[in-house]
C-alpha cells in the first residue's frame, strides 16, 4: 500500500510515513504505537478496516451514479489523512450478465478500477457448487435472453436450458404468449429442446422477466420429477420429495422483496417471483417445495463475501511487495456493510459480525420509522458513511 502524506516522521525499510498532524494528535502517543513497528504492521500488512458495499441505492440509483459515491471511492484509494488505500469490495444482489461486463460498466460509471477480485453478484456464490451440476440438466431463470445461459456455461454449467428453449418446443406450454423477435433469435441460435430431458436443477440467477412463463414450467418440472411432461411411469409429486436422491433442485440466488431503481419508489425483485411462485406452487399441491436461498442477507453469501475480502486484500499486499504469492493469512480487518436494505445488507452483516451502515439514499426511508435491523450507523449518504467508518477506526490507532 502506498503512504503518500504531508508529514516528517519516517519509519521502517519499506519508508513507511505518518504524520505527527492529521488524525493523529498525539505524537509521543502515536512514537509508542510504532515502537517495534507495530503501527507499521497494522496500516501495511493488516489494514485496520475494510468495506462492503451494495450497489443499488448506495453507489448507484439505476444507471445513475450516486454524486457521492465517487468522492467515497476515492477516499479509500487514498485520498484520505492517513493517505493509505484501504481495500473494499461490492457485494449486490443484483446480476443477469457476467462478473466482467458488469465490472467494466461499473468502472466507467464510478471513474475507478472495479476489479473481478473485489466484485460479487448474488449468482457468484453458485461457482461454489457448479461441481456438481457441470454435466446435468439445469434450467436458468432471469435476465434478458441469452444473458444467463452465458454466465452459466462460463462458470461450468454445461448442459443450460432456459424457458424460452422449452416454448420455443411446445408454444402451448403457456399461449398466453409469443416469442419477441429479440427471444426468437435467442432459441434459433440454440440446439431445439428435447422433451425427454430430465433437469437436476433449476437456478433462479436473476428477477425473471415473464413471471408467468417460469412459474408454469417450473411447477411441470417439479410436478413431474423433473421432466417438463408427465412420466407415464415413475416418481410423482407425491412420492419425490426434495430430500431425495434425484429430486430438483431449487436454488434462488436473490430474496429481496424490493430493490431501487431511478423510479421514485423501489420495484418488486426476485424475491417477489419467489412469493409468487410459493403461492401458485402450494395452491397446486398443499405443500411447500423446499429451496436453497443464497443472495444477501444469507450467510452462504457472507462468508463467500468475506473468502472474495481475503483474496482482495491479498492482491493488494501482493502488488505492494509486502507477502509472497503462496504466502496466506486468515486475517479479517473490521469490516464495514455500507447498504441501503436493512433487511438484506443490515441483517446480513449484522448476522456476520461485521458492521454496518445504513444510508438514506436507496430503500431504507426514514419517514417509515426506525429500521427493522438496527445497523452501527445511519448516515446520509455513502460518502459520510465512509467518513464516519475511517474516524472510528484511525480514532482507535491514537
Amino acid at each position: 500500500m502506498s503512504f503518500a502524506l504531508h508529514g516528517t516522521l519516517r519509519l521502517g525499510h519499506r519508508g513507511f510515513r505518518t504524520t505527527i498532524g492529521g488524525i493523529f494528535h498525539h505524537p509521543r502517543r502515536l512514537e509508542s504505537h510504532l515502537a517495534g513497528l507495530t503501527l507499521q504492521e497494522t496500516l501495511q500488512r493488516k489494514p485496520p478496516l475494510a468495506f462492503a458495499f451494495d450497489i443499488d441505492g448506495v453507489l448507484l440509483h439505476g444507471e445513475e451514479v450516486i454524486p457521492q459515491a465517487k468522492k467515497a471511492l476515492r477516499m479509500l484509494n487514498g485520498e484520505n489523512e492517513l493517505g493509505i488505500k484501504i481495500p473494499y469490495i461490492m457485494i449486490t444482489n443484483g446480476g443477469g450478465v457476467s462478473e466482467t461486463v458488469r465490472c467494466q460498466k461499473l468502472t466507467e460509471k464510478l471513474g475507478v478500477e472495479i476489479s473481478l477480485s473485489q466484485f460479487m453478484q448474488a449468482h457468484t456464490v453458485l461457482k461454489s457448487i457448479v461441481d456438481q451440476y457441470a454435466e446435468k440438466p439445469v434450467l436458468v431463470l432471469g435476465g434478458l435472453p441469452g444473458s444467463v445461459p452465458q454466465v452459466a456455461e462460463e462458470y461450468g454449467f454445461r448442459n443450460v436450458y432456459t424457458t424460452l428453449d422449452i416454448m420455443a418446443w411446445n408454444p402451448s406450454i403457456w399461449p398466453m404468449h409469443d416469442l419477441d423477435a429479440n427471444e426468437r433469435a435467442f432459441v434459433e441460435s440454440r440446439p431445439p429442446f428435447e422433451p425427454s430431458t430430465r433437469f437436476a436443477a433449476i437456478f433462479v440467477f436473476h428477477d425473471p422477466r415473464n413471471w408467468a412463463l417460469d412459474i408454469q414450467v417450473t411447477c411441470d418440472i417439479l410436478l413431474n420429477g423433473g421432466s417438463v411432461l408427465p412420466a407415464l411411469a415413475g416418481p410423482t409429486a407425491s412420492t419425490l420429495v426434495p430430500e431425495n436422491e434425484g429430486a430438483v433442485k431449487l436454488v434462488f440466488c436473490n430474496p429481496d422483496l424490493l430493490w431501487r431503481s431511478d423510479f421514485p419508489v423501489p420495484r418488486l425483485g426476485q424475491g417477489g417471483f419467489r412469493i409468487a411462485f410459493e403461492a401458485v406452487y402450494h395452491s397446486l399441491t398443499g405443500k411447500n417445495y423446499p429451496c436453497v436461498q443464497y443472495g444477501k442477507p444469507t450467510r452462504e453469501t457472507y462468508a463467500y463475501a468475506e473468502q472474495v475480502l481475503r483474496g482482495r486484500l491479498h492482491e493488494l499486499l501482493l502488488r505492494e511487495g509486502m507477502v509472497s504469492k503462496n504466502e496466506h493469512s486468515d486475517y479479517t480487518p473490521n469490516v464495514y456493510m455500507i447498504g441501503d436494505n436493512p433487511e438484506s445488507d443490515i441483517a446480513g452483516a449484522n448476522a456476520k459480525g461485521w458492521s454496518s451502515v445504513l444510508v438514506n439514499t436507496g430503500v431504507y426511508d426514514p419517514k417509515c420509522g426506525p429500521p427493522a435491523h438496527e445497523p452501527s450507523h445511519i448516515a446520509q449518504d455513502v460518502e459520510q458513511a465512509v467518513r464516519w467508518a475511517i474516524d472510528r477506526e484511525f480514532a482507535r490507532l491514537r
